[in-house]
């Protein structure tokens, strides 16, 4: 079917960082009991999130965006946020041909 795979390289750019930043997240709600049991609803074979459990883990979410880390090349903080958006323009680059393509890795 044409088009069905539109948005692979989105994916294939979340596979980056969901290990440091989703993962991490859904971790931390469950830790610190920010999501329970009663924020799930169990419908025909699959479990959802009810409203409730959606916001807490958006503003968990949000909240991890805009912590910040020390980057590298750059020398200075930098969002997670601006991060990805930094991981994004490495690949415009090396599409335009300007700069080849050097994947992100975590340092920590």
């Amino acid at each position: 079917m044409a088009g069905a795979r539109r948005f692979s390289l989105a994916l294939d750019l979340a596979e980056i960082f969901k290990p440091m930043l989703v993962d991490r997240v859904i971790f931390s709600v469950l830790n610190k009991q920010q999501l329970k049991a009663s924020d799930f609803h169990e419908g025909t074979g699959r479990i959802t999130l009810k409203e409730g459990g959606k916001k807490a883990f958006l503003k968990a979410w949000e909240e991890k965006l805009s912590q910040t880390i020390k980057h590298r090349s750059l020398g200075r903080h930098v969002s997670y946020k601006h991060l990805i958006k930094l991981e994004c323009y490495k690949l415009c680059n090396h599409m335009i041909g300007t700069q080849e393509y050097k994947p992100f890795k975590a340092w920590w």
